[in-house]
């Protein structure tokens, strides 16, 4: 019988440093599966991206990646285009949308036994367009507003490294964040107001656990979408330890929806989905049902 055969993406920036290192003993733990792996890693994402569709179009019997939800972000783009099983070894800091499927964190031969005798789970997909015509899927959550902008705030930071960059930029940006007027439209209704930020969410959760859109289910042919209205910085602050329990909804600045389609704009703001920049507002953005088939743990 054949040795399966795989097409592994390796991130080396994931996990904060730890992916150069995951990324070998990714591979190792795989072929330890009997798995047959071609190792995946171009100079950039761009060229990463298509070196993986080469080998889609090749032939594979699954396209794994091994890093966090950027990577699993980039896989997903040939995934769903080549019509080839996505497998997932953990390797990045929050892996939302890993544990969120139920594949094992921080275990990557755990991992790889999912890889190599998992099922195929079918879950949807959301997808973005911007003006420009670019389109992006993403398998967790989108965001527009206040973690968007601590986002750009970070990656325009060269100190201090890590977790603590994002804490600083959190901070900085709460100094001056203010509520944004967004033009929203849900399922062709407008709902304009002004907010802290937006979330559509596939996957529940970002942010190494924040649970923005708590019962966003990946295979419901829905997208969630939370809506965090005006409200004080002492009220915000309070209020965010909720996210982590997903209880956040009690509160009355805060608006949950489930949708298939939206469009949302507002000035000076950019769109990032799965951790990873888009591009900036106005932006479409729908769900995309059955798109991909994960390898998950058996049920």
């Amino acid at each position: 019988m054949a040795k399966k055969t795989i097409g592994l993406i390796m991130n080396p920036a994931a996990g904060q440093g730890r992916g150069k290192a995951g990324a070998g003993e990714a591979a190792n733990a795989l072929r330890k599966q009997g798995l047959f792996v071609r190792e995946i890693q171009g100079k950039d994402a761009a060229e990463s991206e298509q070196l993986a569709a080469a080998m889609v179009e090749e032939g594979l019997d699954a396209l794994v990646v091994a890093g966090g939800d950027g990577t699993i972000h980039m896989g997903l783009q040939i995934a769903v285009k080549g019509k080839v099983p996505l497998g997932i070894m953990p390797l990045g800091t929050g892996d939302d949308n890993a544990r969120g499927l139920g594949i094992p964190i921080k275990d990557l031969d755990a991992a790889a036994k999912v890889v190599a005798n998992g099922y195929r789970r079918t879950v949807d997909c959301g997808q973005v367009t911007l003006a420009s015509g670019e389109s992006r899927y993403f398998l967790g959550v989108l965001s527009v507003g206040f973690d968007s902008e601590v986002n750009e705030r970070a990656n325009r930071l060269s100190f201090p490294k890590g977790e603590s960059k994002y804490l600083a930029a959190i901070l900085a940006e709460l100094a001056v964040f203010k509520p944004v007027p967004f033009d929203l439209e849900v399922d062709g209704e407008l709902h304009d107001q002004e907010a802290m930020l937006m979330a559509f969410g596939n996957g529940l959760s970002y942010g190494g656990g924040m649970k923005v859109c708590p019962d966003a289910k990946f295979d419901d042919g829905l997208l969630d979408l939370t809506v965090l209205g005006p409200v004080s910085k002492f009220r915000f602050i309070s209020a965010f330890p909720n996210v982590f329990k997903g209880t956040h909804g009690k509160y009355p600045f805060v608006h949950q929806y489930k949708l298939k389609h939206a469009r949302v704009d507002a000035p000076g703001q950019t769109v990032y989905a799965d951790g990873e920049r888009i591009g900036p507002v106005p932006a479409a953005i729908e769900v995309v049902p059955q798109a991909v088939d994960v390898l998950v743990p058996t049920q």
